[in-house]
């Protein structure tokens, strides 16, 4: 490694090497929580690269914009898995220097070429391994393929995402793939404590659809407890009032006013202290029950004037309030800023959002940029080595 890849070695993960055999995003986003944390994270890419280094345009220095922020402090190792030799020196290292694997190949790839956890294990039982697929591990779809907005449309989720009467709306990110990608880190973070305690690896399986049934949690019992499917509220939230955005002079405003004390609140603030001794306000339940009536009132006041004026005012109230912002309203703002949250590549050309997390105070330093394809294998798989 270079000097500005080197790993601190105050990073909890430091001195653990993965190896992440993936594309797309569950798995580099894994990846990149991993490496994020200290480990040594080896990327292991097909010859023509990781699919996501051709998502574009966007590209940036090289790779789309979505590559670069899903591969930062990783290595990178190019290996044709069709080489018999080539795949010999990679199972090696895999066995003689690796403490976990990550993989979301198609099912039944790494079986294949003997890249799975059963046959690593075999060769070394103290191995972390997680895999990552689309249905799961088990049932009659656990072969099938998937990507984020699939399991999004079959999980329910864009059934309960925008606005009722209108077309089915998928989250704005890489909800499904991202969040998998969150539980694969936990899980190898896990099984490695596991190991310190009993010696032996595991094998952890996840999944999108997973994923995607796991972010239903309320929505689930919501129908499991009434048996009535939900439906969808736009920016507000099933059972609270008012808690949405709402129309102002010059944008939207996301109001939180959920519980009696707020609402009062808000009334007064809005210059109607009447609305809360109003028999249809009285409590949330009734709010709910009178959302339309209630919404009418509240957005006929608020389009009177800008955002910044309102948030203002019931801010100065202590009612909970932020105005609908854009990104690039968000990667300036005062509060972004002070977080440190955007890093700099070491070669200064790139800011990316880092981990979300601090330890100590200190929020762990992006080491180095996402790599050039093929950028490690010589370093980590000289083709002289046997």
């Amino acid at each position: 490694m270079s000097d500005s890849e080197a790993v601190p070695q105050s990073l909890p993960l430091a001195g653990i090497r993965v190896f992440e055999i993936g594309t797309s995003v569950a798995a580099p986003y894994a990846g990149l929580i991993l490496a994020s944390l200290g480990a040594e994270l080896v990327k292991v890419e097909r010859p023509e690269g990781d699919d996501a280094r051709h998502w574009g345009p966007p590209f940036w220095h090289g790779a789309s914009s979505i590559f670069q922020v899903f591969n930062t402090n990783k290595r990178s190792v190019v290996v044709d898995l069709k080489d018999p030799a080539e795949l010999a020196r990679l199972k090696a290292l895999i066995v003689e220097t690796g403490d976990a694997v990550l993989q979301n190949m198609r099912p039944g790839q790494v079986e294949k070429y003997g890249l799975d956890a059963a046959s690593l294990q075999a060769a070394k039982p103290e191995l972390v391994y997680c895999n990552i697929g689309a249905f799961g591990a088990t049932g009659p779809l656990k072969d099938k393929p998937g990507y984020d907005p699939l399991m999004q449309a079959f999980g329910g989720l864009m059934m309960m995402t925008g606005e009722e009467g209108r077309p089915p709306v998928r989250v704005g990110t890489s909800l499904i793939d991202m969040g998998t990608g969150m539980w694969c880190a936990l899980g190898i973070v896990s099984a490695l404590l596991q190991r310190e305690k009993g010696g032996k690896g595991a094998r952890i399986d996840t999944s999108l659809y997973e994923t995607a049934l796991a972010w239903m949690t309320y929505h689930s019992a919501d129908f499991l407890s009434t048996g009535v499917p939900g439906r969808r509220n736009g920016s507000a939230t099933r059972g609270i009032a008012p808690y949405q955005a709402y129309h102002c002079a010059d944008g939207y405003l996301m109001v939180a006013a959920p519980n009696d004390r707020l609402f009062r609140k808000l009334a007064a603030a809005l210059g109607h202290e009447e609305w809360a001794g109003d028999p249809r306000f009285a409590d949330n339940p009734s709010r709910v029950q009178n959302l339309a009536a209630l919404n009418a009132l509240i957005e006929a006041i608020l389009v009177t004037r800008s955002r910044g004026e309102w948030q203002a005012v019931l801010e100065a109230a202590g009612i909970p309030t932020t105005p609908t912002q854009t990104i690039d309203e968000v990667v300036v703002h005062p509060q972004t800023v002070a977080l440190g949250m955007l890093q700099k590549t070491p070669d200064g050309r790139m800011d990316i959002f880092g981990l979300p997390m601090s330890f100590d105070g200190e929020r762990p330093p992006l080491r180095n940029a996402a790599p050039a394809l093929g950028a490690d294998t010589e370093a980590l798989l000289p083709t002289g080595k046997a």
